[in-house]
């Protein structure tokens, strides 16, 4: 039956797409004749969720094979499509644009990062895990390095990182929830799981690989829909990615306005100078950080397991790159579209009368509501409740004086809104925002099913398995996955509610763990043979550690920011880069114990040497561990 599935998936995807396009059809039409948009929204999520759901049940299995690696059997095109459903999670679709929006060219630092880490993925790190033959990180780090203490240190890595990233998707969740279907973010987040649960608890990898391609399809054709239409409306050609050039030059223009920018400290700059919300260190850093993350995710990474040889590991990158690629080229124009609407639809209009107010678009009042939009420092849940808010502002003088022009510096939208709003702000019937917003759930989805079972398969198959009761039988080993994706699912969701943040800050906290934490091990375990156990451990602790010191030291108990007031920086290193401080270290530290210590069997040796020859099947399997470890 898996055979026959996989030998017919062009034709079950394509009628996939075609149907999915078809009901956007049919959505549209009910707009039209009159049905309300909280129906459309909870029909967008209920239909998505549900076929998510479908593929879930349909790719149920109870084979430990299947459950973790999808039986080695998905082509490399269609897993380089759920690679990059796996990877474009809500911070790619969410959070990119609207990082772009609000930092300009800084914010080009999240693209150059994450579509530059694919490189290294493909140079550096999936071809060889993949020829190793393991079937988590962990695996591979217990099989090089020669024992369970390897593993314990490499799955407390991976839970922290994958952790920290999946709270980033539940809060995506929660945005789109909130927005979609108009309850609370706390619901959302709860809401988003169930998806999830019911996809990754039947099916594990085989199911997610499936539900993913799908959630593909969904979130590219969300994100293109709304940026062509403005593209074609405001310039009469329908490839933004070619033509948001000449509207970023109006931008520009609008920037240096007084109407729309006083007292706007900075705008002569331009949000297109380099620089302008970032040093150089933090850029670069930050750029550096997402590259070396990118290479380490565990979550990525087990996804080239899956693939039936060690050739479709290596053109699975570069699928993956090409279906990254459509996106993220789309990214900056969907920024500039979303920037030159706010410029045009809502600043500079007169809020000197609370009829003036009132006469603001409505979707300013809607996100207003969720805090998702301030005027004048306060949330704009009502035309009331910002005229009251702007009688009082304080002037550049400290006197409090009426404001009676929206400007840039009296009106704020949460950079994690600018996509989901974008159709809204440009006057788009309201289908397309549902478009938006199911793709932006697609996204979180299909990234938090491969969190949450990278998370599960490490505890119970690298801890529970290999390190606990190597003789449970597969209905034991699956039934703790299964318990384990539910417990971890639900803290994650608490945890994200409790300590919010921006998609973007929890997701470059998760990179900058995993390249601390993984990168120097893994790299060197597969380039450097005189790399030795002890060296590999010590330097995963002291670059795990040092990294999460400085992010959470920094961010919550008040310590300095390193480099602050030097030639480096002036403002410091950002936590959002702490990789910059826990990469090195951990080199060094793996380096330098290494040379100490007594180097690794001739027989490891050999072994990393066959590991590094392009042809060839895997080495290793479950029966018969390398090394004899």
């Amino acid at each position: 039956m898996q055979d026959a599935f996989v030998a017919n998936l062009g034709k079950i995807y394509t009628f996939y797409t075609g149907g999915f396009l078809g009901f956007v059809i049919v959505l549209a039409i009910l707009e039209q004749l009159g049905v309300p948009g909280y129906i459309l929204g909870y029909l967008f999520v209920l239909l998505t969720i549900a076929v998510y759901a479908g593929i879930g049940y349909i790719s149920r299995t109870a084979q430990v094979s299947e459950y973790y690696v999808a039986g080695r059997r998905v082509p490399a095109f269609y897993n380089g499509m759920a690679t990059a459903a796996d990877w474009m999670s809500a911070a790619s679709f969410i959070g990119m644009a609207g990082s772009l929006y609000a930092q300009g060219y800084d914010g080009l630092a999240f693209i150059l990062g994450w579509t530059g880490g694919y490189v290294l993925v493909a140079v550096l790190v999936a071809p060889y895990l993949r020829k190793f033959g393991a079937y988590t990180v962990p695996d591979f780090l217990a099989a090089r390095y020669g024992g369970n203490f390897a593993r314990l240190v490499g799955v407390v890595i991976l839970v922290s990182c994958s952790f920290i990233y999946l709270m980033g998707q539940l809060t995506g969740t929660g945005l789109v929830m909130a927005r979609l279907i108009g309850i609370p973010f706390e619901y959302g987040v709860f809401v988003g799981l169930l998806g999830i649960l019911v996809c990754s608890m039947l099916g594990g990898m085989r199911a997610v690989t499936w539900t993913q391609v799908a959630q593909y399809i969904v979130l590219i054709i969300a994100y293109l829909i709304p940026v062509v239409i403005l593209s074609t409306q405001k310039t009469g050609v329908p490839v933004p990615q070619l033509t948001y050039g000449s509207i970023l030059a109006e931008i520009t223009n609008l920037e240096r306005t007084a109407e729309y920018i006083a007292p706007y400290v900075g705008a002569a700059k331009g949000h297109a100078t380099p620089f302008w919300f970032r040093d150089p260190l933090n850029y670069f850093g930050l750029i550096l950080c997402l590259m070396v993350g990118t290479a380490s995710l565990p979550h990525v990474i087990m996804r080239y397991f899956t693939t039936p040889s060690v050739r479709d590991a290596r053109k699975s990158v570069g699928w993956s790159l090409l279906f990254i690629f459509i996106l993220y080229f789309t990214a900056p124009a969907y920024a500039v579209f979303a920037k030159y609407e706010v410029f045009t639809n809502v600043l500079g209009k007169d809020i000197s009368t609370l009829q003036a107010v009132a006469a603001l678009p409505s979707w300013v009042f809607t996100y207003g509501k969720i805090g998702l939009v301030k005027i004048c420092g306060a949330n704009a849940a009502s035309p009331e409740a910002v005229f009251a808010a702007c009688q009082g502002v304080k002037d550049a003088a400290g006197n409090l004086t009426p404001v009676t022009t929206l400007t840039f510096n009296r009106f704020s939208i949460a950079p994690d809104t600018v996509v989901l709003a974008t159709p809204e702000i440009a006057g788009l019937p309201y289908v397309i925002a549902g478009l938006v917003a199911a793709g932006g759930l697609a996204a979180a989805l299909s990234t938090a099913d491969g969190l949450l079972l990278a998370i599960a398969n490490a505890l119970s198959h690298d801890i529970y398995y290999k390190m606990i009761d190597a003789r449970a039988s597969t209905a034991r080993r699956l039934i703790v996955a299964r318990l384990l994706l539910i417990l971890v699912a639900l803290v994650a969701a608490y945890t994200a509610i409790t300590l919010p943040q921006g998609i973007l800050i929890f997701v470059s906290w998760a990179f900058s763990v995993a390249a601390s934490g993984l990168f120097p091990a893994l790299v060197l375990g597969v380039f450097w043979k005189r790399c030795t156990s002890a060296g590999a451990i010590f330097g995963m602790i002291a670059g795990y550690a040092t990294c999460l010191y400085y992010m959470f030291g920094t961010e919550y108990y008040g310590v300095p920011k390193w480099f602050a007031g030097t030639w480096l920086t002036q403002q410091g290193l950002n936590n959002i880069a702490s990789g910059m401080v826990g990469i090195p270290v951990a080199f060094f530290v793996t380096i330098v114990v290494s040379l100490l210590t007594k180097a690794p069997s001739k027989e490891m040796q050999d072994f990393i040497d066959q590991i590094r020859v392009p042809k060839g099947g895997e080495l290793m399997s479950e029966a018969k561990p390398v090394g004899g470890h």
